[in-house]
Parts: C-alpha cells; sequence; structure tokens
C-alpha cells in the first residue's frame, strides 16, 4: 500500500508538504491558488493566462509570474498594485507588500506567516477591529486598475454598514456570538416549474408523482398443499426524475426560474485545517471547496467550520449569491494548516450552525474531512475505541441531519468518520489518493442537490389472514413492526433523483388446500415533497400475488430478489471480516471473504450476468488483498470495508479505494446527478465558465487551471465507475 502511495504522489509531481519545496516554490501559497480562480468564478468571465505554465508547491499549474514577487505584485491574489484608485496596501515588517484586503483574509483565519518569505509577522493586519492607529501606521493608500479581476470581486462586496448582523471582511476578529441565529434569511419565491408558478394552494391540483413502487416474490408459484417458510418478497423503490430539477449545472449562469426549481439546500463543511494537511492537501482542500462554491445555486446556503486545536466558524449560514460566493471564496482562500486534530469541537460548531439558525432550506446536510485522529478527545490513538466513546464526540441533537464523512490518507480515524456518518445518517467515503477530494465532494453535492422525496416511510401490511410477517432486512434503515406481526414500516429519509431502494421482508406461508390464488402484500409510501412541502400519500392499488396450484414444476428464482440477497449477504461477510480483523485475526477475515465470494458466484443473478454481483466480487476480492497483513489493514483495509459497508447498507454511492487501482473502481449507486457532476470535476477549469465534453480515454486527462488545451493528467483513473446498467 506504501507504493500505491506513493505512486498516487509520483503523479501530482509535488512534495508531500510545502516545507519540502525549495524556496523558489514556496513563494507562491496556496492561499494564491483559489484567489485568482476564485475572481473568475465569481465574475463569471474568462481570464487569461500564458501558454507555457509552471508547476506551484501545490502542484496545480500556475502562471510564471505566479511564483515572483515584485512591489507591483501581490504574491496572492497575483494581480498588479498601480496607484491611483484608493485602494490600500499592506506592508509587513519583512518589507513584502499585498493587498490589505488579500493579506487580511489570510490574518482572520490565523495565519500569521509571510507567504513570501515565510517570516512569522509580530504585527499583523486588524489585530483588534478597534485598532485603527495600527492599521493607519502601517497602510498606505493606493490603486489597482479598473480591469482587474479581483477589484472587480471585492467591488461586490457590501458595505459592513448595509447590515450590521452580516460577518464580511472588515469584522475578521469579531466575537462568535452565543448561539448562531445569524443565518442569512432564505429566498421565500414562489416555486416555479417549467408550465408557469407552482403555488401551495393548488398543489393537490399538480401533484408530482416521485416514486415508482414494484413488489417481486421470490417465487411465482408455491403448492397449496405445502407449506413455504421465510418466503421472501422484495420492495423495489425508484425515485424519478422531476422536471423542476437541473443537476449537475453551474447556477450561476441559470435564469432565476432554473434557479428556483430545486429544493434548496442548507450545507455545512467541517474541514481539518491541523498541521498534516499542510501542502499539497490543503491547495487541494480549496480547490475542491471553490468547485463546490460554485456548483451552489443562489437559494443554496454554505457554512464553513475550520478546525485543528480548536475549531472556528468561518461565517454563518449565506446564500451562494455573487456577494456570498466571494465572502467564501475569501474565507477557504484564508486557510492556514496548523496544530492538533479536534474533530469532536469541529462537529459540535457544524451542529451549532443547523440547530441555531433562525431560517431553513428544505435539504440540509454536512461534509466532514479529516486525515487524522481526535488527538484531544480520545483515550488512545491507533487503537480500537467503544462506541460509548465515539458517542461521546457526536453532538446530540433533535435534528437529522446527514453527517457525509470523509476520511482522508491512511491515518484518519476510520472508525470514528463511520461512526459520526452512520448514526447521523450520512455516508462515509475513503479518500485514499489526494487528487479525489475535489471528485468525493462533487458526488456528494450531486445528490444534495437532486432531493426530490424527503421523510419516506414505506408502510406494508400482510393482506391475506392467515400470514405474518417474519424479519425485515433493511440494511442501516430504521424497521419497525406491529405487535400482530401483521404490518411494518421502514424509514428511508431522503431520496436522491432516480435513487433505488431494495427491501426483503420474509413471511411463513402455511398449507391452505382451498387457496388457488393468494394475495400477499400491500404498499404504501408517505413522503413529503421537498418544493411544495405538501405531504404526499402514495398507495399502490395493485396487491402482490402468487398462484397456489395443486403442484408445480421447476421454480424459478427471482433473480430481482436473489440480487438483494447477494448484497445483503456481501455486507454480512464484510462486517464478519472486519470484526474478525480488529481482533488480529486476519486468516480468519480473509477466508470470510473468500468464501463469501465463491458462494455469490454460485447463485442464480450472478450465473445470469448480474452486474451488482460481479461487482460486489471484485469489491470482496480487494477487501483480501487489503487485510494480506496488520500494516496494510490498518493503513486502507479498515476504510475500504467501512465504506463498502456505508454504501451497501445505505444503498448511496461513497468514494472508497486507491484511484490508482482500476480493479478497485466499485460503484454501484452512483445516480445520473452524481456522474454529471464529478464528470464536471473531472473536466471543468476553475477559469473557464463552460466544462469541456468529458472523454475518458487509456490515458485520462483534464483541463488545467488557466489552460485552454488538455494537459496531462495528474489524476490517475478514479474509484468513480459508470452507473449499472437498468434492471
Amino acid at each position: 500500500m506504501g507504493s500505491k502511495w506513493r505512486k498516487a504522489l509520483s503523479c501530482l509531481s509535488v512534495p508531500r508538504t510545502a516545507d519540502d519545496s525549495p524556496p523558489s516554490a514556496r513563494r507562491s501559497s496556496d492561499a494564491a491558488l483559489l484567489s485568482r480562480s476564485a475572481s473568475t468564478v465569481a465574475s463569471g468571465g474568462n481570464f487569461s493566462m500564458p501558454k507555457t505554465p509552471t508547476t506551484s508547491s501545490s502542484g496545480l499549474l500556475l502562471p510564471k509570474h505566479g511564483t515572483k514577487s515584485s512591489k507591483r505584485t501581490c504574491a496572492i491574489c497575483l494581480n498588479n498594485m498601480k496607484p491611483g484608485q484608493g485602494h490600500a496596501i499592506f506592508t509587513a515588517e519583512c518589507s513584502h507588500s499585498f493587498h490589505f484586503h488579500c493579506i487580511a483574509s489570510n490574518v482572520k483565519h490565523g495565519n500569521q506567516i509571510c507567504p513570501i518569505c515565510r517570516a512569522t509577522w509580530k504585527e499583523i493586519p486588524f489585530q483588534n477591529p478597534s485598532d485603527h492607529s495600527r492599521e493607519r501606521a502601517r497602510v498606505n493608500t493606493v490603486g489597482l486598475a479598473q480591469d482587474d479581476g479581483w477589484t472587480t470581486v471585492v467591488g461586490h462586496l457590501p458595505s459592513p454598514r448595509a447590515d450590521p448582523n452580516r460577518h464580511v471582511s472588515s469584522n475578521f476578529y469579531a466575537a462568535e456570538p452565543n448561539v448562531f441565529d445569524d443565518d442569512e434569511h432564505v429566498d421565500n419565491r414562489p416555486e416555479i416549474t417549467e408550465s408557469g408558478l407552482l403555488n401551495k394552494d393548488d398543489a393537490d391540483d399538480c401533484p408530482v408523482r416521485a416514486i415508482d413502487v414494484k413488489t417481486f416474490p421470490e417465487v411465482s408459484t408455491v403448492s397449496r398443499l405445502a407449506s413455504h417458510n421465510n418466503f421472501t418478497i422484495l420492495i423495489h423503490l425508484k425515485a424519478l426524475t422531476s422536471r423542476r430539477n437541473n443537476f449537475g449545472v453551474n447556477e450561476a449562469n441559470l435564469s432565476p426560474v432554473s434557479q428556483n426549481s430545486r429544493a434548496s439546500v442548507d450545507l455545512v463543511t467541517v474541514l481539518d485545517t491541523s498541521g498534516s494537511m499542510a501542502g499539497t492537501k490543503l491547495a487541494l482542500l480549496k480547490q475542491a471547496m471553490g468547485f463546490v462554491i460554485q456548483h451552489l445555486g443562489p437559494c443554496d446556503r454554505l457554512s464553513v467550520i475550520a478546525f485543528s486545536s480548536t475549531a472556528r466558524r468561518l461565517f454563518p449560514l449565506r446564500r451562494m449569491t455573487d456577494t456570498g460566493r466571494q465572502e467564501a471564496l475569501q474565507a477557504v482562500n484564508g486557510l492556514a494548516s496548523n496544530g492538533g486534530t479536534n474533530i469532536a469541537e469541529g462537529l459540535r460548531k457544524g451542529a451549532k450552525v443547523m440547530t441555531d439558525r433562525k431560517w431553513k432550506n428544505p435539504v440540509g446536510g454536512m461534509i466532514l474531512l479529516s486525515d487524522g485522529q481526535d488527538t484531544y478527545n480520545l483515550s488512545s490513538q491507533g487503537g480500537t475505541h467503544s462506541r460509548s466513546e465515539f458517542q461521546s464526540l457526536v453532538p446530540s441533537t433533535d435534528l437529522r441531519i446527514p453527517v457525509h464523512a470523509c476520511g482522508f490518507g491512511e491515518d484518519h480515524d476510520a472508525a470514528l468518520m463511520h461512526y459520526v456518518s452512520e448514526s447521523s445518517g450520512g455516508t462515509f467515503s475513503f479518500i485514499e489518493a489526494e487528487d479525489v477530494i475535489q471528485d468525493a465532494f462533487a458526488q456528494c453535492i450531486g445528490g444534495l442537490l437532486s432531493v426530490v422525496v424527503q421523510d419516506l416511510q414505506v408502510e406494508f401490511e400482510c393482506v391475506h389472514r392467515s400470514l405474518q410477517l417474519g424479519s425485515i432486512k433493511a440494511g442501516s434503515y430504521k424497521t419497525s413492526l406491529m405487535p400482530d406481526s401483521r404490518m411494518g414500516s421502514i424509514g428511508v429519509g431522503d431520496l436522491y433523483a432516480e435513487e433505488e431502494r431494495d427491501f426483503l421482508v420474509t413471511i411463513d406461508i402455511p398449507v391452505d388446500a382451498s387457496c388457488e390464488e393468494m394475495p400477499l402484500l400491500k404498499v404504501k409510501c408517505v413522503y413529503s415533497d421537498p418544493i411544495t412541502e405538501e405531504w404526499v400519500t402514495l398507495e399502490e392499488a395493485n396487491e402482490l400475488k402468487i398462484q397456489r396450484p395443486e403442484t408445480t414444476g421447476d421454480l424459478i428464482v427471482s433473480v430481482e430478489v436473489d440480487r438483494q440477497r447477494n448484497r445483503l449477504r456481501a455486507a454480512e461477510a464484510m462486517e464478519e471480516a472486519r470484526a474478525a480483523a480488529e481482533r488480529g485475526d486476519l486468516d480468519v477475515a480473509v477466508n470470510i471473504l473468500k468464501s463469501c465470494r465463491e458462494a455469490l458466484l454460485e447463485t442464480v443473478s450472478a450465473q445470469a450476468g448480474d452486474q451488482l454481483c460481479s461487482a460486489l466480487a471484485a469489491e470482496l476480492k480487494e477487501m483480501q488483498e487489503r487485510m494480506v497483513n496488520q500494516h496494510i489493514y490498518e493503513s486502507s483495509g479498515r476504510a475500504y470495508v467501512l465504506s463498502g459497508l456505508s454504501s451497501h447498507m445505505w444503498q448511496r454511492a461513497t468514494a472508497r479505494g486507491d484511484s490508482t487501482n482500476c480493479t478497485s473502481r466499485v460503484q454501484t449507486y452512483q445516480t445520473q446527478s452524481m456522474v454529471d457532476m464529478v464528470t464536471r470535476s473531472q473536466t471543468l477549469c476553475l477559469g473557464s465558465s463552460t466544462p469541456k465534453p468529458y472523454v475518458r480515454p487509456a490515458q485520462s486527462q483534464t483541463l488545467c487551471l488557466g489552460s485552454s488545451s488538455p494537459q496531462p493528467s495528474v489524476r490517475p483513473a478514479r474509484s468513480f465507475s459508470a452507473r449499472p446498467q437498468p434492471r
């Protein structure tokens, strides 16, 4: 696994941290990477870049002049500093100068090191909001050219006098409030569809069917002279694609009608900025956040939490309008790596943003990224912790806000991250290679921006008087069974467009000599439309029935039912193997996975060439290889298994595996909106307003920052694969 990690790094052609790079390369800070692209994203235009790029310390392609220091050039935004327009310049004690608003954004987030010479500053801009004497002493008034890209960006920022409750760049060191109820008001414009306004008053007159429900029996006939115990029934759900959604589209360029044609999102990102994130990791994290900010619409709201030894809310929930994007990009631009890793504090502050908010968008979610282990709240590092220890780290809240956790690299605490996601209803992704951060974020927001069903409850009831429900197999979803075992339910929650859910229930079919046809089950779905906020009840008129002849021939097992049995069987084997590996019994763990894989390949669905079964077999083999010794298991095997479990138990796509290994590209739950967003991530240049057509050649190519032509990709083959074929 060590060789695979080095291979991934060698593809990036960058040092592991900024400190390992030569002095000339270190002059271009991580902040410079995003600030340049930020101005282009926000202004909605293109900027001209030199045709010959140079490699920065972050491993991304920057213009040659971006690594040089000049009294006329700001090393952060890379724009000229010309007199005559009244813009402020900050001159540090090391004699290097910067635009005041650029360096103040860095300092706001704790970075007190010169981006050029790495000297530690004793005097910094706005150390105290009221200390204007220091500001006057160190700031000279000069100007910038009118056509300067960053000038255009800053020109969009509102004056702090316009709204005293708004956190803007002039209030860098303001203390955080005790209650985070300073979120920006949500946009309550009337909902709009392609056919016109959709008022809540006439929602019942134009219902939108959002779910397709089907049921499948294990076999279609059972002799009425024989009983059948644990007869399996599959309940299959598929969320439909609403006509009101625009998935995978940069909403900055959409009309107001299109921008308001899907459910708006409240997103909180909780980002690890500890010392281990220095260099390439932090630069790629900033780029990934730039992608997220770019693809949120003006009705979506974002808040960013940065944590290291402690945690800080960089800004409240803010709508991603042009101004909101600039505030978000400036905050991310100023992220600096230092200190330890306090995951619990980051989660607590992220949860507080969601629970204290005064207004709410229909969809809410959190993204947590960390590359290390909590060094402040766990009794020991690198060992096995009890669920009670993990539970103490997760903030208790009445809101069920899914936390989509992303474990990054070999040293993160996969068990903790998996627990956080599992307990909140989110997913756990294993980001093994640095360059996949943006793809993982893209897949996550591709789902969050496509929610078509909320608070889905699936209810089912036995129809024939002699039947009773046995078991309900629903993975990680909460189930309930009535005392008389005649009725049951599954709490599904939110569904993304085109997502599918499969649940197995069993019943005991008795002997019934008088019955030629037996009705088994009827299903009802109750859910909330996230746009109209109306509750919808969908009750299938057709009941599932089977034939009861006196004699039956050879029974044909349903491929649909067998496929889901295999999924659950594989998930159980993964859990058993993980438990054995945690005890140190790696040989036992490998044998469990091997036996399950061999059994899967003999099933009806596998013999029929089912794609899910093939993917499961490949994944089980990959897990075997990641358990060959203790070191490989601890560095990648544990995270890979837990990410697989998260995916199969929630039936939702996660990122996992070593992206340099094509055999590990196992992805069976991606929706089209996720595929589209990941494709944009792999092809979209932040310096361009439109993506290029995506083609996956033998040697993958992507568009590099500021380049108009394809460059050899720094990204190896992805762990994301195409969606499975339809049933």
